[in-house]
Formats: structure tokens, sequence, C-alpha cells
């Protein structure tokens, strides 16, 4: 019993200091972004705070955008305060976009291969996935506010219920199986255009680039194409039999 208490001990030791560390960790992180969003920033000689960027960050990207969806949305909502008497509504449209892409850096070489006898790349892209809308508060249209007296803070309300309604309803509407399906087939010739290029520039003369998606690919099985090799291989041996011939 006394072993295993000295044995428990250093244990028990390392997962408090562990356990520290992680609150500490939090604790910093916490206090970072409320540095970030809720403290004034000060200029260099301590003056008055002044318009300027506060973070910044420029970050390397593996995807490719290759689809936008833009339009108009219309949202409502209602509020209710003084016990139900005082109800108020509104009816807003503003601008959205919602942005599809397909990350690319998680293409490898085993989702790319060629099949020799008809010259063709298959090539099993990650899904197109659709990103955030983007609802253009600065031109948002005020159609109609009903209420017999309505309130600053009801207005502050339903300008945050309109907005978020409207986020909802795009972002619904871009995750359609229709617009999904038009984003894919956008997302195709996208990428069939960024890999027939490199092909073309190593005389690999007229190469036809397929491109497929998850949910097609689950509707192939037992009928895959005649693919031979990846296309990094037969690179490889193209390669090889250019230095040989020389």
């Amino acid at each position: 019993m006394a072993q295993r208490s000295m044995t428990d001990r250093p244990l028990r030791t390392l997962l408090a200091t562990a356990a520290l560390a992680v609150i500490a960790a939090a604790a910093w992180i916490s206090w970072d972004r409320f540095a970030e969003t809720r403290l004034e920033t000060l200029p260099a000689d301590g003056g008055d705070p002044v318009t300027q960027i506060v973070t910044a960050r420029l970050d390397g990207a593996g995807t490719l955008k290759v689809a936008e969806l833009t339009g108009t949305v219309q949202a409502t909502a209602s509020d209710t305060r003084g016990l139900g008497l005082l109800r108020s509504d509104q009816v807003v449209k503003m601008p959205y976009s919602v942005s599809y892409f397909v990350d690319l850096s998680r293409l490898g070489a085993g989702d790319l291969q060629w099949n020799a006898q008809t010259r063709t790349l298959i090539v099993d892209a990650p899904d197109v996935t659709a990103a955030p809308a983007n609802t253009d508060e600065g031109r948002r249209t005020l159609i109609e506010t009903k209420g017999l007296f309505v309130t600053r803070d009801a207005a502050e309300a339903l300008s945050k219920s309109t907005s978020a309604r409207a986020t909802t309803v795009a972002e619904r509407e871009a995750k359609s199986p229709e617009r999904m399906a038009q984003a894919r087939e956008l997302g195709r010739a996208a990428i069939a255009r960024l890999l027939a290029q490199p092909l073309t520039a190593a005389s690999m003369g007229e190469v036809r680039v397929v491109v497929t998606f998850p949910p097609e690919r689950t509707l192939r099985d037992g009928e895959r194409w005649d693919m031979s090799k990846p296309v990094d291989q037969v690179m490889r041996e193209r390669e090889q039999r250019e230095a040989d011939a020389n």
C-alpha cells in the first residue's frame, strides 16, 4: 500500500500541474480576447483612441473559390414588451452573398488516378463547402416597422433579430440541394481547368479531366473506370523515359 501511495503521488502531481497549465492557458486566451474586443487601444503617445487596425493576420490558404451566390433576402421580426402591451414588428430587405470553396490542401496523390487508354485524369476532390452568409447591413432597406410605441431597446432587438434571421435564411438557401448541385458543377469546371493547365504545359497532349465529389463517388462503387496508375507515377515514368532517350 505504501509503495502504491508513493507511485500515485507523482502521478497526482503531474495531473494537477497539467490541469493548472490548462486553466492558465484558458485564462490567457480569455484575457487576450477581452483586450482585443473590449479594451480601448491607445496610440503610442498615449492620447485619445483613434480609428486604427488593432490586429491583423495574413494566412496562406489552400482553398479554391469556385462559386458565389448573391441576392436579396427579406427578414421579419417581432418584439413584445410592457407585459405584452407594446408589440412591434419589422420587415427589412438586404443584399447577401455566400461563397463556395473546395479545400485543395486535402487533395493528395492518392486522389488522382490516370486512365492511360482514354488519357483521362480522374480527380476525387473534397466536397464543395459553403462559407457563412455575408449580409450587407450597410445596404439594408427598412420596408416597414409597426407598433404603437417602438422603444429604443425594442428597435435594437428588432435589428438584431432581422439580421440573424436574414443570415439563417441565406445560409439555408445556399446549402439547399439545388444550390449545392450548382456549386459542384461550377467547382468541377474550375478544378478541371486548374489541373489541365500543368498537364498541357508538360506536353501531355489532349487530356480529359474528370472531377468527382463524395456524393457522386458513393454511386460508382462496383463500376469504377479502368484507372491503372496514379498520375504522379505516370509523370515520373514519362520523365524517366525522356531521360533515357537523351
